[in-house]
């Protein structure tokens, strides 16, 4: 509500002269609504046939034909959110409703243009509240200035001009949420934009909120399986955890998030897939390949297609984040991909010029580092009084030829538990996916292993580390000594055996067995092109004749030395069959 002066004066317009009662009557409900002695004055105005306004500093009462039919029309818009049979509940709500004597603060649009609108004589407004302009178009508060605050605009902006009034709501900007969001490809806003009808949700979450405290967290423990072996055995992800995915353009960034989604499938975790500036035919096509894989009913999109103005890019990677502590304050596992933040943060570089901010390095304005940390810190794992949820985030960022020193990726670095680097060249090599060792890491490390895959990993990331180097060494040398040829060859199969087909993962119990036999050097006489054919063959054989052996690593999560020896003894076993 306005503060107003002591000596405050109301002004009522209308076409006809109010009586003396009706005079009274105003003076009374205005003095007991601001709690001080009011005087209103009647000004002429042939703009309110039928009804009148009453203004009072910045606060207006709308009782013209047009302020109760916005009432109305915000009434029926609220019950059109919040299910698909409504037609009744309109109907009986037309008949039945009666406007409020509702005060609502209005301002003037200043300036309006490119998704940005200047408005002044909001004198309570505040940041990241909604505000409706002309035709019910929303926009969000981002700048407040001394005398006018800059609001980004959620829709086309045609219809609103220059001296165009624009009303808080005094509500912060927010997205339904529920379990019916599953399966469903939404906007930024909430709305369905895959043709099935509205959503019904009984529940409003605000999109921007406090990260958990120290206090409300618990320690990363448990494994968020990928079903990639070169991720689960060298760079684990804890559910909880913040790992970001980065590369070049090409180089299987996106495919590595849609593998982590598909092998949730029958985990209990909840997939929610943030895409920020794609092509809308890229996402549709994402859409079918999870349908196919049978990972929708899971999984939920939030599309802000490229097509969308930088506003809704801007809130998309909030508005996901917040269906996603929905389910994780429900004592859910979450995993939510933001794909990708290099672009979040041009949409937010854009938002920001036109508001007049400062630009700094690269043009993007001081604050671009808290753009992304009050996000990602919103991925935790919840104390069990909290109900034990965990949200993990797999923030993607682009690099441009490899450059991970650049602003956007070295700020998500700092931020971050550790990073998957591609690598382009890996990838037109045929190393698929193209993860980079050396500059790949995970801070949480084997924390958020099994004890199985701890052990079954052993000396893999040391051994690799030596196979790049002596093949950088030896290279140019023809005459090798029988060691290193030994070693080079058992390096490759390492490599090959890291190759992995996209929609094709692994369970925990088949990376420890590939792992066991490929550290116990039993793929070193298979030819190199042929080793994939023959580790997927080795898994059918453990399969059909040993499947104790993958039941008794998945019943005790460790891997002992009598595992292991039967492990190398059945591996010895399927090679000596296939003549190697």
């Amino acid at each position: 509500m306005s503060s107003l002066s002591s000596n405050t004066r109301a002004y009522l317009y209308s076409e006809k002269a109010p009586t003396d009662a009706q005079m009274e009557g105003f003076v009374k409900f205005l003095s007991e609504k601001y709690e001080k002695e009011i005087s209103v004055s009647w000004v002429h105005s042939k703009e309110f046939p039928g009804g009148f306004r009453l203004e009072i500093g910045n606060d207006v009462y709308d009782w013209s034909k047009e302020g109760k039919f916005e009432q109305l029309r915000e009434k029926l818009e609220y019950l059109a959110k919040r299910s698909d049979n409504v037609i009744p509940l309109m109907k009986e709500t037309v008949h039945s409703w009666t406007p409020s004597a509702i005060a609502r603060e209005v301002g003037t649009v200043l300036t309006v243009g490119d998704g940005i609108a200047t408005v002044e004589g909001l004198e309570n407004v505040t940041y990241g509240e909604i505000l409706i302009f002309t035709d019910g178009i929303r926009g969000m508060v981002l700048e407040l200035r001394h005398d006018e605050v800059g609001c980004i605009l959620f829709s086309d902006d045609a219809p609103i001009m220059e001296g165009s009034s624009v009303y808080r709501t005094g509500k912060t900007a927010g997205i339904p949420v529920g379990q019916n969001f599953l399966g469903r490809v939404v906007n930024p806003l909430g709305e369905p934009i895959d043709g099935r009808g509205t959503i019904e949700s009984k529940e409003y979450y605000p999109i921007e909120s406090e990260a958990p405290g120290i206090i409300d967290r618990q320690p990363v423990n448990r494994p968020m399986e990928t079903g990639i072996l070169s991720i689960d055995s060298m760079f684990p992800i804890g559910r909880g955890q913040r790992e970001l995915i980065i590369g070049d353009r090409q180089t299987g960034k996106t495919a590595i998030a849609l593998d982590t989604i598909t092998n949730q499938k029958g985990k209990d975790v909840v997939c929610i897939y943030v895409a920020i500036g794609q092509k809308a035919s890229s996402v549709a096509q994402l859409v079918n390949n999870l349908k196919n894989k049978g990972a929708m009913e899971y999984t939920i999109i939030v599309n802000a297609s490229a097509s969308e103005a930088a506003p809704v890019q801007y809130i998309a990677p909030y508005a996901g984040c917040a269906l996603g502590e929905y389910f994780m304050r429900n004592g859910q596992d979450v995993l939510i991909i933001y794909d990708d933040l290099s672009k979040h943060a041009i949409a937010y570089r854009s938002l920001s010029l036109l508001l007049d901010r400062s630009p700094g390095r690269e043009a993007y304005p001081g604050d671009v580092f808290y753009l992304h940390s009050r996000l990602l810190e919103r991925a935790a794992h919840l104390s069990d009084d909290l109900g034990g949820g965990s949200m993990t985030a797999l923030p993607i960022v682009e690099t441009q030829a490899g450059d991970v020193s650049a602003y956007i990726p070295t700020n998500i670095i700092s931020i971050t538990d550790g990073q998957i680097f591609l690598e382009t060249a890996l990838f037109f090599e045929g190393q698929r996916p193209a993860v980079n060792v050396g500059l790949s890491v995970s801070r949480v490390g084997g924390d958020a292993q099994t004890k199985a895959m701890k052990k079954a990993t052993g000396t893999l990331r040391l051994d690799l580390a030596q196979f790049r180097e002596m093949e950088v060494f030896t290279q140019f040398s023809s005459d090798l000594d029988d060691a290193t040829k030994n070693q080079l060859l058992y390096g490759k199969g390492l490599m090959r055996i890291l190759r992995q087909k996209q929609y094709s993962p692994y369970s925990g119990e088949q990376e420890v067995i590939l792992l066991v036999a490929a550290l116990g050097k039993m793929f070193v006489p298979v030819p190199e092109k042929q080793i994939n054919k023959v580790a997927e063959e080795m898994l059918t054989y453990f399969e059909t004749n040993r499947r104790d052996i993958a039941d008794r690593i998945h019943g005790s999560e460790t891997l002992d030395d009598e595992i292991r020896a039967e492990i190398l003894s059945v591996a010895k076993e399927f090679m000596t069959k296939k003549g190697f």
